[in-house]
């Protein structure tokens, strides 16, 4: 058991992330109270000005493009599945349609069950999106 120094609750050493700075190589904050505390800073404006910021710098632009290469790299699969998807919807073979989950038109994305048939989407908006995979992991075949 270890005492969580920001909600003040004793809380099992699984509730706690790895921090190999301290004496028993835990965080001081559990993963809630740290999910918080990650919230809140992400969402401070002078943050997110200061992130917009140097997004239009020239360090910013080349930091964007090396992440995004990596990620390419990484995920080759995913992203031939992405642009043809992208193709098939320009060229009229795909449709965009509602969120299947709760009917939203705005922000839909077509997700992928197993990146192999990259024609078979679902559609889903950004929010159902992500519950999904929070709750289901990754696609099949995504690497």
């Amino acid at each position: 058991m270890k005492l969580c120094r920001s909600c003040n609750t004793e809380k099992k050493a699984s509730d706690f992330g790895k921090r190999s700075a301290s004496n028993d190589g835990l965080a001081h904050k559990c993963k809630e109270c740290q999910k918080e505390y990650d919230k809140k800073r992400l969402r401070d404006p002078k943050r997110m000005k200061m992130r917009r910021d140097y997004q239009k710098t020239e360090n910013g632009k080349a930091a964007h493009n090396r992440a995004t290469a990596r990620w390419i790299e990484k995920n080759t699969i995913k992203r031939a599945a992405h642009i043809m998807v992208g193709n098939a919807i320009r060229d009229g073979k795909l449709t965009v349609l509602p969120c299947e989950v709760c009917f939203s038109t705005h922000g839909i994305h077509g997700h992928h069950d197993d990146y192999s048939r990259p024609l078979d989407v679902r559609w889903l908006c950004t929010t159902c999106h992500s519950l999904w995979h929070r709750d289901n992991g990754e696609g099949l075949n995504a690497t």
